[in-house]
């Protein structure tokens, strides 16, 4: 038997989470030489992403399914096999998919026929965290939703919030091979020089120094075709007054609001709504396991994004929490801004 450090779901709740109350860190015992069943793996977990979505798992009515108590919160991982009964996962293998918050876990036959983890192959060498940032879901889902949703023309404007986020810092990229005018909003000087200086985005404004409206009418006096939403309310309200006729929304997330209370009219209220209307905006949500989103760009989006990184023209940036016992104030800290790009754990 080895210790098994694993990040622990403590607690239902509503408020933002706090670290060591709703969820911590506990060690569990896991047995090594365990016998596997046919079909099954053992693994040690390498890399966990972190992603705001899990909050929502986390609340009394949550909208997936919600985490089970006092166990081990699962999500996106890689991992590296140590013992395989199953030949199409061998020995030393790293593989990604749905695996515990722990340094060890089995995946059964079952999980994987489903499809719960899949090897990744690394011939140009990536670091493996690429895997979970540019090149994993949320790469994914800024490609998807992207082309499919925002429908994006050469020479229009696009504006995204939290640009230097996992889904943003890649759409903005995106949107500049494009050949749009790209603006975007972040939370330090800091990120907002990377954008620019280092990704080419022609404009970003820091929304602690100024307002999304102030920011908006400076950078984007004629409007905006494309909003990439992943802030939500008062984000949002700003961005409605500010969209071209026929614009376009792409609802991404709502990282303001998901750390209000949950309950009746307790999150941000939109009051400027009627501009989808009287403008003609269209507005769509997603989620990137859609048929039209994920599935239907999964191997374009692959072999796009990993040439353009390999060339140098495109970028994967992740903040990499170290090590297990960081883990719930590293998840504490994604909603606090602390991320920049992808917020990652390094077991």
């Amino acid at each position: 038997m080895v210790a098994n450090k694993s990040l622990i779901f403590k607690k239902v709740h509503e408020t933002p989470t706090v670290a060591g109350q709703d969820i911590a860190v506990e060690s569990r015992e896991f047995d090594l030489e365990q016998v596997l069943p046919e079909g099954s793996i053992l693994v040690q977990v390498l890399y966990v992403s972190f992603d705001p979505y899990m909050k929502g798992r986390m609340v009394e009515k949550p909208v997936m399914g919600p985490y089970a108590l006092n166990e081990s919160i699962p999500n996106t991982a890689l991992a590296k096999v140590l013992r395989s009964n199953n030949q199409s996962f061998p020995e030393g293998s790293i593989v990604r998919g749905e695996f515990p918050i722990s340094q060890y876990a089995v995946a059964s036959a079952e999980e994987l026929q489903a499809g719960w983890a899949q090897p990744i192959p690394n011939p140009l060498n990536f670091p493996l965290d690429t895997f979970l940032a540019a090149l994993g879901m949320p790469g994914l889902a800024a490609y998807g939703s992207f082309y499919e949703l925002g429908k994006p023309k050469k020479g229009e404007t696009f504006y995204v919030s939290a640009a230097a986020g996992a889904v943003g810092h890649v759409v903005g990229q995106l949107a500049k091979r494009e050949g749009l005018r790209v603006i975007g909003s972040v939370g330090s000087d800091e990120k907002a020089d990377f954008l620019v200086k280092v990704l080419g985005f022609d404009a970003v404004f820091n929304y602690k120094k100024e307002t999304v409206d102030e920011g908006l009418a400076r950078l984007a006096p004629e409007g905006i075709d494309i909003f990439y939403d992943n802030v939500g309310g008062e984000t949002l309200d700003a961005a409605l007054l500010q969209m071209n006729p026929y614009g376009r929304i792409v609802a991404c997330g709502a990282i303001s609001q998901y750390t209000r209370v949950q309950g009746p009219y307790t999150g941000y209220g939109v009051t400027n709504i009627f501009n989808v209307t009287v403008k003609r905006v269209t507005m769509a949500g997603y989620i990137v396991s859609d048929p039209n989103i994920g599935p239907k760009y999964a191997a374009e989006h692959m072999q796009n994004v990993s040439t353009w990184i390999a060339e140098g023209s495109f970028k994967s940036r992740s903040t990499i929490v170290d090590g297990i016992d960081n883990s719930a104030d590293g998840f504490v800290g994604m909603f606090k801004g602390q991320n920049f790009g992808k917020a990652v754990l390094k077991i």
